[in-house]
């Protein structure tokens, strides 16, 4: 495998549906969803958005708000590759993050104008790998967060780089990526979830999330997951849901919150639960709750719930994704400070600039990840 190889997007294997052992083959280069506005105008539906883009998806403010934003985040990077400052500096989570909204662009190690960054990213997130498989920088804030997002980005590198021979930095992704999945199947709890910290003891829905979206990521590369790891993972996700639809923190604590109810959704829509009651009710609590300027939406981890909830309502579709798309659009817009940059007071400007990228450029359908 070659890591300037054409991108491959838009290959989803439901994770819940495939027998247990089997690998999934990643298509021939070029397969599926091309770029940016390649998506078929169709009428909306509740089958997904990666199909069916609505009516001025993409506008020109949008477009000049991206390019800023790529431009900035750019320039965020450190010397060693790694994204993120202060006490969140050197963390694999938003050098991760970061190397995927420069990815939502079309660029790859070997391709683009923010190759450059991708590859380095790429080289810090490697040399944080650890021979037991745990992906931890020098910044550690809950490392299976951290790991949830490193395998994610791996993965995504992986699955979008095709043809070619095969390279010493393509087998540091490989060889990386496979010790990442079997930490995170190693250490998943008899709930079925995970948490902070790379032991079987507790679960949250947010951390669960992390590595739902990992492993997702893998499967569609083509490594072997576990059909029993998903299968557990739901099932500790539908312990959490309320009966108004959102989702707690943990089983048996929290109550409804719009960001880790989005977080919520996403779980079962990456572990291939579709068109199912749950994910329904949850799509409906997020467009009472996640809206902008909904009386029920906090500011308390805005970046997060609007990363999350972007990608219900996208692999939602229809008029949850027509409903959702231009009211979020609008309100990042609005967000952007003057050099280009969305900041978080909590974890920083790399991160802000990076969730909101990855949310803005959803439309241009680059990340396999997020196509069902």
């Amino acid at each position: 495998m070659s890591l300037t190889g054409p991108v491959v997007c838009g290959f989803m294997i439901a994770l819940a549906s495939q027998p247990e052992g089997v690998r999934i083959d990643p298509p021939a280069a070029g397969a599926g969803l091309a770029g940016p506005g390649t998506a078929a105008r169709q009428p909306a539906s509740d089958a997904g958005a990666q199909n069916a883009a609505i009516e001025g998806e993409i506008t020109p403010e949008l477009t000049a708000a991206i390019d800023r934003g790529l431009a900035a985040l750019a320039s965020m990077q450190n010397d060693d590759g790694s994204f993120g400052s202060g006490r969140f500096g050197k963390n694999v989570a938003v050098t991760s993050v970061a190397c995927l909204a420069l990815m939502g662009d079309g660029n790859l190690p070997g391709r683009g104008k923010y190759g450059p960054e991708v590859d380095r990213g790429l080289r810090y997130v490697l040399s944080c790998s650890s021979e037991t498989g745990l992906i931890a920088g020098d910044s550690i804030n809950g490392p299976m967060y951290g790991h949830g997002f490193a395998t994610l980005f791996l993965g995504e590198v992986y699955g979008m780089t095709a043809g070619g021979g095969d390279t010493a930095l393509a087998d540091r992704v490989h060889d990386a990526l496979v010790r990442a999945c079997r930490m995170i199947e190693r250490t998943q709890n008899d709930e079925g979830g995970w948490r902070y910290n790379p032991v079987p003891f507790d679960a949250d829905v947010s951390v669960t999330i992390c590595q739902i979206m990992g492993l997702r990521s893998a499967r569609n590369a083509g490594l072997e997951i576990p059909k029993t790891t998903i299968d557990r993972a739901v099932a500790y996700v539908r312990e959490c849901q309320m009966p108004d639809g959102g989702f707690k923190y943990q089983k048996d604590s929290g109550v409804s919150a719009w960001p880790r109810s989005a977080a919520g959704v996403a779980s079962l829509y990456y572990a291939g639960v579709y068109d199912d009651p749950a994910a329904a009710k949850g799509v409906s609590y997020l467009l009472k709750a996640a809206m902008p300027g909904a009386a029920m939406r906090t500011e308390a981890h805005y970046f997060y719930g609007m990363y999350y909830t972007a990608q219900s309502m996208y692999l939602s579709g229809g008029k949850a994704w027509e409903t959702w798309w231009p009211a979020a659009r609008a309100e990042l817009l609005q967000r952007q400070a003057g050099g280009g940059e969305w900041n978080d007071s909590g974890v920083g400007s790399a991160y802000g600039t990076s969730m909101a990228l990855i949310v803005l450029q959803m439309p241009k359908r680059y990340l396999p990840i997020f196509q069902k």
